[in-house]
């Protein structure tokens, strides 16, 4: 469960210029790895086993890979991670060490519930209540709650770790979220340590299913096959009602650029690449290089001219030959008005469609955040060299 917080930390140094820039496209090896740390070593496993060898970090979270998650923790550093969760609202129990990147402390669904509110929100965490509403027996508002928010996070990363949790559901660890019939646009994350878990959220509902012992006994079964069916199941359900049927994609916040790549080489795509697809990126971090592998060899996109493979909203637009720029030398970011990037970030000239507002992104009301203050586990902590697995 706690993976997607790795990543936030991760993406976070494109916003604040850290080096190094992790994008959804930055690529890791995914194979049996020991981490030397503070004299003592951390041998971390995957889940049953199985490594995929070079990944992105976009597939890293899609199939809940440990060793590779563990790996961008120590490429931003242990204490970025610590950083970033803590901002989150995460508790102050978080110790910078290999373990941290797979959650090796204790969290309660609530805890996970309020800091998942930031992704789907735009990086706008909601503090979790008791009570929402009382209502007595003739239908009357005896009392209600005013939700508590404020922003931990920034939006153009909460969009990143959305766009990959999506992936989850949709071809990952979460799978049987589809599989049981739920279709509508949401985002999630399976959990397996001791229990299994399932956090996912629609743009106005968050809910959070864990399955364990409280003696701490081990399950035995992975989150994806104990808690994702109930969840999706439940969320079937919750998204009749009329405070939750109103199920919204997520909003593209200012600032993120959409670009065809290569899936091979990771590079921009030209018309010669036998297959593309899309991938989002901090403005500024998206790739300037063509694809090598498929013709194109020194060809760099710049601000002065086009990135002939970024594309707004609805179905991409094909590749364009670099050779043959597009008229204005622009292109839209989405379909929201919003004004084209540049590979540094900066607005192209003319980028912008035409009599379009911009699209804003308010803060959504946030639902289905229950419980109380956050109890103090009397559990041990969990072993380190467990970790999480999908």
């Amino acid at each position: 469960m706690f993976k997607p917080f790795v990543y936030a930390a991760a993406f976070d140094n494109a916003v604040d210029g850290v080096q190094p820039v992790v994008t959804p496209a930055t690529t890791i090896d995914d194979e049996p790895t020991t981490f030397e740390f503070d004299g003592q070593e951390y041998t971390p496993n995957n889940y049953g086993e199985k490594f995929m060898g070079r990944v992105t970090v976009r597939d890293a979270l899609t199939n809940s890979l440990n060793v590779a998650t563990v790996k961008v923790a120590e490429m931003i550093g242990y204490g970025r991670v610590v950083q970033i969760a803590r901002q989150m609202g995460l508790g102050t129990n978080i110790r910078a060490t290999p373990a941290v990147a797979l959650g090796a402390y204790e969290m309660t669904p609530v805890d996970v519930a309020a800091g998942y509110t930031a992704f789907g929100q735009g990086g706008v965490r909601a503090e979790p209540q008791f009570l929402r509403t009382m209502v007595s027996a003739s239908g009357t508002v005896l009392e209600k709650t005013t939700p508590v928010t404020h922003a931990v996070l920034d939006p153009r990363v909460a969009y990143l770790v959305t766009s990959l949790m999506k992936d989850v559901l949709n071809k990952g660890t979460g799978a049987s979220v589809r599989a049981k019939g739920f279709t509508l646009p949401a985002a999630g994350k399976t959990g397996t340590s001791r229990d299994g878990w399932f956090a996912g959220f629609t743009s106005n509902l968050v809910t959070v299913i864990w399955i364990g012992f409280d003696d701490n006994r081990d399950l035995g079964l992975a989150g994806g096959t104990t808690a994702a069916p109930i969840w999706a199941d439940y969320m079937k359900k919750a998204t009749t009602l009329p405070g939750y049927k109103n199920v919204k994609d997520f909003d593209v916040p200012e600032g993120i650029q959409s670009a065809m790549i290569d899936p091979e080489s990771l590079e921009l795509a030209t018309p010669s690449c036998p297959a593309t697809r899309e991938e989002v990126f901090v403005g500024g971090s998206a790739p300037t290089q063509y694809c090598e592998l498929h013709g194109g060899h020194g060809i760099v996109s710049s601000t002065g001219s086009f990135l002939s493979h970024i594309f707004g909203g609805g179905q991409p637009k094909p590749p364009v030959d670099p050779n043959n720029p597009s008229p204005n030398g622009t292109v839209t970011v989405n379909g929201d008005g919003k004004a084209a990037l540049g590979p540094d970030g900066k607005p192209l000239p003319g980028g912008a469609e035409p009599n379009q507002p911009k699209k804003k992104n308010p803060l959504q009301k946030v639902f289905g955040i229950f419980g109380g203050k956050k109890k103090d586990s009397d559990k041990p902590p969990k072993p380190p060299e467990k970790g999480e697995s999908p």
